[in-house]
């Protein structure tokens, strides 16, 4: 077996044909305990592509970390060819304190490269990107809506990279929406280092939802299979309907404060005009009628029962792209 059929991960040298489960140290507890984010690889003795697959840079999104577990507990990450390595739960620390940041208060999606020398989140960015996404040849990131703010399930993509739009059809989600690289994302940071990245988002923080999860998984199994990587005994169904392509979109905000009743579910596309929700008082006195500004489709909404004038209570397509 030559060098090229090794590979060593955060020390540890995985060959074809191996699996392993690897402690991606991050740090020690103020009572000692370590805290290590296991990453789970699994390579065929027949060589091809690295696929990394990961959830949970924010702690609180839930959703995201089910269906990885799910790739993991049914096998789905074996491949027949290449290697799958999978981090179920990049911020542990959010994970079990249910918080969407690191103890240091910060956003982990907001720190990438990081630093070696610098704050708990930015070292654990560090060392994802040094240690792990160098063997990536191309990343499935799932996230979950935050707040109350339930997510269609969807891709998000940049316009112009044609290899990611054809992926994104593959996957199958209903929505494919094209948004621009956040500054220090651990998505934009893939994108400099020249790794494809699929980011899937869809359901709401705090919760795990089925269809949600459903989605995810049989995406992840469709861009699998279309790389010759899915095992043969899985069986991978279409999506029933072509993804909507949605080029530009806007939130629809609050006018008032209140209780917030939303009529319109998830997915449907509205015209003009077309009464979305509710917003009334407890007393009885008032009742606004939120309306849809254009024609559209609503691909997030604010699930929250009180709301206050401002806030996102609804995501719509303004230009849809094929």
């Amino acid at each position: 077996m030559s060098e090229k059929d090794i590979f060593e991960i955060l020390g540890v040298k995985v060959a074809l044909g191996k699996s392993a489960t690897v402690s991606f140290n991050v740090a020690k507890l103020h009572t000692q305990n370590t805290i290590d984010v296991p990453v789970i690889i699994e390579r065929s003795k027949k060589p091809g592509p690295t696929i990394l697959i990961t959830a949970g840079i924010h702690g609180d999104e839930v959703n995201g970390v089910e269906i990885v577990r799910q790739i993991i507990a049914k096998g789905i990450n074996k491949p027949k060819k290449g290697t799958i390595i999978c981090v179920p739960v990049i911020n542990v620390f959010g994970f079990i304190q249910m918080d969407r940041e690191f103890p240091d208060g910060r956003d982990l999606n907001r720190v990438f490269p990081g630093t070696k020398g610098g704050s708990l989140a930015s070292r654990v960015a560090f060392k994802l990107v040094t240690e792990i996404l160098p063997y990536a040849d191309l990343v499935m990131d799932f996230h979950t809506g935050g707040a109350d703010r339930f997510n269609a399930a969807q891709i998000r993509i940049v316009k112009g990279e044609k290899n990611l739009k054809k992926l994104a059809q593959i996957f199958g989600a209903p929505f494919v929406l094209y948004s621009k690289h956040l500054n220090k994302s651990f998505r934009g940071t893939c994108y400099k280092l020249g790794i494809p990245v699929l980011l899937f988002e869809g359901g709401k923080s705090f919760n795990i939802d089925n269809t949600i999860t459903n989605t995810g998984v049989n995406g992840a199994k469709r861009v699998l299979n279309h790389l010759g990587m899915l095992n043969s005994k899985f069986k991978v169904s279409q999506p029933k309907k072509s993804g909507v392509f949605i080029s530009e979109s806007k939130w629809i905000r609050a006018k008032y404060s209140g209780m917030f009743n939303p009529s319109i579910r998830i997915n449907s596309f509205v015209t003009k005009d077309d009464v979305l929700g509710h917003i009334t008082d407890p007393y009885g006195n008032f009742n606004h009628f939120v309306k849809a500004p254009n024609d559209g489709y609503i691909f997030n909404i604010n699930e929250s029962p009180i709301i206050y004038q401002g806030d996102a209570i609804f995501h719509i397509s303004t230009v849809l792209k094929k």
